[in-house]
């Protein structure tokens, strides 16, 4: 039953995917299946697992949007009601045993599902800017980083080599190298990363960027705490905090103006731009992932509710259709 439930998921997006996957094979030499190959290669096959942010943690709750939100988008999302969340926080890469004071970006993709029980998904990163303004520039950053056969570790030279010819990665390798990981999942923000369009009732367009900020604060590792914290203490901590009581999150949407960038989320806008509080997200429980709801959720970035809608971001268009690759992989147990 679980495995046919995942089936039907996959069919109701599949449509959109190839929807997504024509346009990409107008503009891209890279294809969404050569990238999930460069994954397994880069960091093996954990079978019937995600080939990148397989270690994970579930956690369930709601978000309650604002209504200032109303006059930028016709959104559910935005009524004011509460609606079920199932969320995932996960670590970078395709390594389940990856330790947490690793310096990857650290993602929370969310669930929304709404009155008419249809569904809106968000996927995002504590990283302000995502490493690649192309699938080309990741999917050479995966080849870089495959390990060496000989010594089972990447070539830093090949790695060397590739932040040389590829200056869109500099934003994102910057903000990791000069900001240690958060100190837990729910003492850290997270980036929508790409350009959105909202609607309104009127139809009017608005481009936005979002971001969702932690209540309690920001908190980065110590250097003290690089060296000795244990390798799974972020699952372990998420945990104990809900069990506590919740963690909230507000969500905080950027409105763009028409001269700013659109399909490039390597670069940030600038930090003048007008800025609403659209809501709160609230999670109450959390949990290991194995069984749990978000083990089995495909977080396609392109389902999205009425109201808002994609942009032409090269990078966000090729994230539906490798997801579908790699979904389909756990699904058939590969």
């Amino acid at each position: 039953m679980k495995n046919f439930l995942k089936f039907n998921n996959y069919l109701a997006f599949s449509l959109m995917l190839l929807q997504a996957q024509v346009v990409l094979a107008d503009v891209n030499v890279v294809t969404p299946n050569k990238v999930i190959n460069a994954f397994e290669k880069t960091f093996g096959i954990t079978q019937g697992e995600r080939r990148n942010h397989t270690k994970g943690t579930c956690a369930v709750g709601e978000f309650i949007g604002s209504k200032d939100a109303v006059v930028f988008s016709r959104s559910e999302l935005f009524t004011g009601k509460p609606l079920p969340i199932i969320a995932r926080f996960s670590l970078a890469g395709g390594n389940p045993s990856v330790p947490d004071t690793a310096k990857s970006p650290r993602g929370l993709a969310l669930e929304f599902l709404l009155t008419d029980g249809s569904l809106h998904h968000m996927a995002m990163l504590n990283t302000p800017v995502f490493g690649a303004a192309n699938p080309q520039t990741f999917y050479n950053m995966l080849v870089a980083k495959t390990p060496d056969p000989l010594t089972g570790k990447p070539d830093q030279e090949k790695i060397e080599a590739f932040k040389l010819n590829h200056t869109d990665n500099k934003a994102q390798a910057h903000f990791l190298a000069n900001n240690n990981p958060p100190s837990n999942y729910y003492e850290s923000a997270y980036y929508g990363i790409h350009t959105f369009k909202f609607f309104n009732k009127d139809n009017k367009e608005t481009l936005v960027r979002w971001r969702f900020v932690p209540q309690s604060g920001e908190k980065q590792l110590s250097e003290a705490e690089l060296e000795n914290l244990p390798a799974n203490f972020l699952e372990q901590n998420l945990i104990k905090r809900t069990e506590e009581g919740a963690v909230k999150w507000k969500m905080l949407v950027t409105i763009g103006e028409p001269d700013d960038v659109q399909d490039n989320p390597t670069i940030a806008w600038p930090k003048n731009r007008e800025e609403i509080e659209a809501g709160t997200l609230i999670l109450t429980e959390s949990m290991h992932q194995e069984g749990a709801k978000c083990e089995s959720i495909n977080f396609d970035p392109l389902v999205l509710s009425d109201g808002i809608k994609a942009t032409n971001d090269p990078i966000l268009l090729f994230r539906s259709p490798s997801y579908a690759i790699s979904f389909a992989k756990r699904l058939s147990n590969q």
